[in-house]
């Protein structure tokens, strides 16, 4: 006989408006020019999507120089440096941009504080992908970036009074407060963006696990370990009092032995994740336990972001 379980599933969980769109823009573009369609970078940080759309015929590049000129290019949700689309002009390529449109409102803002004289302090993680694209918006040594409340403490800066800050969209809601917090502390001066740079799905996903976590003994989150947001979601699992929080790429990646003598656990899923995915885990709490369903929804999300203009007629 099976064990019963209670299952708690955080919602919202999956992809996100952003990530949607992302993937429709590299399937419209195979529709458009047919395969193959350059992708620089993994379109969103999940290998069951890139694997997905690579056997469909996408090709997927670390830099621009590895593409031909004479096949389209699409680049990556997480955003590029300015250098990018400049190259791709200058190779004369055909590109198409599946920057999240929360990540260019960051770029933008960039743009904006630095066109008034003011030096940029960017919250996020050295070497992610948004990270880097963000900072490339400006020249070299214009946006200083700083990881942690410790970072805030030490940061060299050219005036104290001409500063501004941005924020990766992915991070932790209640860290990157702190580190905020930090650099207020140090300069009362500096200038907030008008809305928060991390983005809605970010911050939904986080609260609706921060519900869930006292409830249950042990936390899933699918998601794959490159995906920042994921990532973010085990450590919101334990900050907010669940004992045990596990990254599982697949049902396969579930470390059953862990979860051993748990009545109640916790499902996620960063904004990367498909729902395929998502009921694969499902299932394969089924075949194990007694499974009673209980869903914990803290707000419910109907966003949605067109895709560029080059391949609305195409999709129309």
């Amino acid at each position: 006989m099976k064990q019963p379980l209670t299952l708690y599933l955080a919602a919202p969980r999956g992809f996100c408006a952003g990530v949607d769109r992302a993937i429709r823009i590299v399937e419209l573009a195979l529709e458009k020019w047919g395969a193959p369609v350059y992708v620089r970078h993994e379109i969103v940080h999940n290998k069951f999507v890139v694997d997905d759309l690579r056997e469909k015929g996408a090709i997927f590049v670390e830099e621009l120089s590895e593409c031909p000129t004479d096949r389209p290019v699409v680049f990556s949700a997480h955003g590029v440096p300015k250098s990018v689309p400049e190259e791709a002009d200058a190779r004369n390529m055909i590109y198409v941009d599946a920057t999240c449109p929360l990540v260019s409102k960051v770029h933008i803002e960039a743009e904006r504080h630095y066109g008034n004289g003011l030096q940029m302090v960017m919250v996020g993680h050295a070497g992610h992908p948004e990270t880097i694209g963000t900072m490339g918006q400006l020249p070299d040594g214009e946006v200083l970036l700083v990881e942690t409340a410790e970072d805030a403490k030490t940061l060299e800066v050219r005036d104290p009074e001409t500063l501004a800050y941005i924020t990766q969209t992915t991070l932790s809601v209640d860290d990157t407060a702190e580190v905020v917090a930090a650099l207020r502390e140090r300069f009362p001066a500096i200038i907030g963006p008008h809305k928060e740079d991390i983005c809605y799905a970010t911050t939904n996903r986080q609260e609706a696990v921060k519900a869930v976590a006292p409830r249950v003994e042990a936390l899933i989150v699918i998601g794959s370990p490159n995906s920042s947001n994921s990532q973010r979601l085990v450590e919101v699992g334990r900050r907010a009092g669940c004992a045990y929080a596990q990254l599982a790429p697949r049902a396969s990646d579930i470390d059953w032995r862990a979860l051993e003598g748990a009545h109640a656990i916790g499902v996620t899923a960063g904004a990367s994740a498909p729902q395929i995915l998502i009921d694969e885990v499902i299932d394969a709490f089924c075949e194990r336990y007694e499974v009673t369903f209980h869903a914990v929804e803290t707000v419910k999300e109907n966003v949605e972001f067109k895709v560029p203009r080059i391949l609305r007629v195409a999709a129309a």
